[in-house]
């Protein structure tokens, strides 16, 4: 039998194991952790804080403004204890940088944006925040400043409601025909709510930043065509990640802090 020996639980951020003062209020949020690094090249001063369980966060400034980007991996319930450690520690806004498949991609195709203002929770983690009653909607400032910074680079996209599922082989892309039927019904699910793209992400973001008081925005490159089974060749992801840095960096900036004190009028 070893010597067992014990030590308090940690505080706040335990995955993560940094402090209040080592994060930026403002925060972009990404699942793929190469995407990390794409922003970290955008960043003066850039820097890594962590990188603990695969949760690689770094920091720096953009035009001036502190920022911090940290990746999650995949799925809703890590993507939840990052946005919980990340707040405790001083984060009061955050902006999903991903991906997203189109539902509808006669609306929403290849190689465009959308800017998610709600999200249908078909997810399992928010339940364990709220009821499904509760919504899950991003903050109206972050989805204005988003739009704004879009509009001004005359990047396509389409501000509307994403679903979030956690079954990406059964709710998203079959990888096969026995299920290809089971997941066309999922699909004119989403769609007969007006649902026009699918993550596995975002739903929950949104209502676990309202619980917290956290600002909470989402911008999705749309790279994965669900009915039509199609993705973006590596070339054309490549240069829609890089629209996707840049606009996300330029909203995040953009979005105001919520502990702030505003000036009087």
């Amino acid at each position: 039998m070893i010597s067992v020996k014990t030590r308090p639980a940690p505080a706040g951020a335990w995955y993560l194991g940094l402090k209040e003062g080592d994060v930026a209020p403002r925060c972009i949020l990404v699942g793929d952790r190469a995407r990390v690094d794409m922003f970290g090249e955008r960043l003066e001063g850039a820097r890594v804080l962590s990188d603990k369980r695969g949760l690689r966060t770094i920091g720096g400034t953009f035009d001036g403004v502190p920022v911090t980007v940290a990746a999650f991996g995949m799925g809703a319930p890590i993507a939840a204890v990052l946005l919980e450690e990340l707040a405790v520690i001083g984060v009061r806004v955050v902006l999903r940088a991903g991906t997203a498949m189109s539902l509808a991609p006669d609306r929403l195709p290849l190689g465009t944006f959308i800017v998610a203002h709600a999200a249908l929770r078909a997810d399992g983690t928010s339940l364990t925040y709220a009821p499904l009653g509760y919504p899950a909607a991003a903050d109206p400032i972050a989805v204005n400043a988003v739009t704004d910074v879009l509009d001004k680079s005359r990047l396509p996209h389409t501000v509307g409601i994403l679903a979030t599922a956690d079954g990406f082989y059964t709710e998203m892309l079959a990888p096969s025909d026995a299920r290809s039927d089971s997941v066309r019904r999922r699909h004119d699910e989403f769609r007969k709510v007006g649902v026009l793209a699918a993550d596995m992400e975002t739903a929950t973001l949104f209502v676990v930043a309202s619980l917290l008081g956290v600002r909470a925005g989402s911008l999705c490159l749309v790279s994965v065509d669900g009915p039509g089974r199609a993705l973006l060749d590596d070339e054309s992801r490549h240069a829609g990640e890089a629209q996707l840095v840049d606009a996300a960096l330029r909203s995040l900036i953009a979005i105001p802090d919520p502990s702030e004190r505003r000036p009087a009028a």
